[in-house]
């Protein structure tokens, strides 16, 4: 790709959001019938190719059973407020009840509390006893001190999630975390991430993860593209990964999952993350305007309550139905925020794609809209929110 020159001495290449790009409609169309939305990960089959955020006012206990139910899974945040308290639940209203400028401090107030392995091992059997894959987020700095926590509890598959993460992590204290030999050691499917270019994510493939998240600060990337100045458009950070997984099957025959990890707020924002070469998307904003989200209208990220340099914000989303509806339907919103895999399903028809697999070969298009069409500022001011 070539580079743009961004003053003497420094260039950069030109990225792309997935606002910017669009899929090409093909010679052929598809009924939506027959579209196969599912999706594969390790061992499990799922009927929508799908991960929640690990976020505290998306994902519950309750919520991860319903979302198992409906086709997807759910990642618990292992380190959230469902394994820091008992009961969270008048912790979930005081924080949707408190005005603006009081939330930061009081996450971070929340949050403070150790996390209790005894909890850990108590909200993942809950999960599991309904009979759905169980999952969990853990960050870099806490995976091995979790690890016989999780392995206690039996968790099927464990995300290991940061704000960008590197085959090995060295913590403040001077320990590190070598990620390869963590995977083997826990021996279950682990997804490691986020990253954002095709070297950071060849070198995750290599740790034997069985998928790499793709995004720099997930459901709190604009804070930290603000607070950090790091980051990267979600489109041309897919492409890469996937061209990292091109490479990593040619060198070892393993393929390793790609799932775009932010920028996803809509159908079409899932079908054009998968024609990029994504094999799945995580979800997590769109979901806290489900009646059953334990945010209660509000949403925040995992950076949010950070001690030192907290990330994100709370934010207020508006109630749009149940997860069912949100999910797979039927839609009840004109903006593409309900019913989000029936669009996709009616996209990939609509562009001749039989599986997510076929939809990774359709053509995509550069087709950024003005920046002086109200409509558009009015959709990027909603999406800031």
């Amino acid at each position: 790709m070539a580079e743009v020159e961004i003053g003497i001495g420094k260039t950069g290449r030109r990225g792309y959001s997935l606002d910017e790009v669009v899929v090409v409609p093909s010679r052929r169309t598809r009924d939506p019938e027959d579209v196969d939305l599912s999706w594969r990960l390790d061992a499990f089959d799922f009927a929508l190719p799908f991960m929640t955020a690990a976020t505290d006012g998306v994902v519950s206990p309750q919520t991860a059973i319903e979302v198992g139910r409906l086709g997807g899974l759910a990642v618990l945040n292992l380190e959230g407020l469902w394994t820091r308290y008992e009961d969270p639940g008048p912790l979930l209203e005081e924080i949707a009840s408190l005005e603006d400028g009081r939330v930061t401090e009081r996450l971070q107030e929340l949050y403070a509390r150790p996390v209790e392995p005894g909890l850990v091992v108590e909200r993942i059997r809950e999960v599991a006893a309904a009979g759905v894959v169980t999952c969990g987020a853990v960050r870099p700095q806490a995976a091995a001190g979790l690890a016989d926590t999780l392995l206690e509890a039996e968790l099927e598959v464990l995300v290991v999630q940061g704000t960008a993460v590197s085959a090995e992590h060295v913590s403040k204290g001077g320990e590190t975390l070598d990620l390869a030999q963590f995977v083997r050691r826990l021996d279950i499917p682990v997804v490691v991430g986020g990253c954002a270019s095709y070297q950071a994510a060849l070198h995750l493939m290599r740790t034997g993860a069985v998928a790499v998240l793709v995004g720099v600060g997930s459901t709190d990337a604009r804070a930290t593209r603000e607070v950090l100045g790091i980051g990267a458009p979600q489109a041309t950070a897919i492409a890469d990964a996937a061209g990292a997984r091109t490479r990593h099957l040619e060198d070892t025959g393993v393929y390793v999952q790609v799932i775009a990890d932010g920028g996803v707020s809509t159908g079409g924002d899932i079908a054009k993350a998968l024609a990029c070469g994504a094999d799945a998307v995580m979800i997590g904003e769109p979901l806290a305007a489900a009646d059953e989200a334990p945010g209660l209208g509000h949403h925040w990220g995992a950076a949010a309550p950070h001690p030192s340099l907290p990330r994100g914000r709370r934010v207020e989303v508006p109630r749009l139905g149940s997860l069912e509806e949100i999910l797979v339907g039927p839609g009840r919103d004109e903006h593409g925020r309900t019913n989000l895999f029936g669009a996709l399903r009616s996209a990939m028809a609509s562009c001749g794609h039989a599986t997510v697999r076929e939809l990774h070969k359709a053509e995509v298009m550069v087709a950024p809209l003005p920046l002086e069409d109200a409509t558009y500022q009015a959709s990027l001011a909603d999406r800031a929110r």
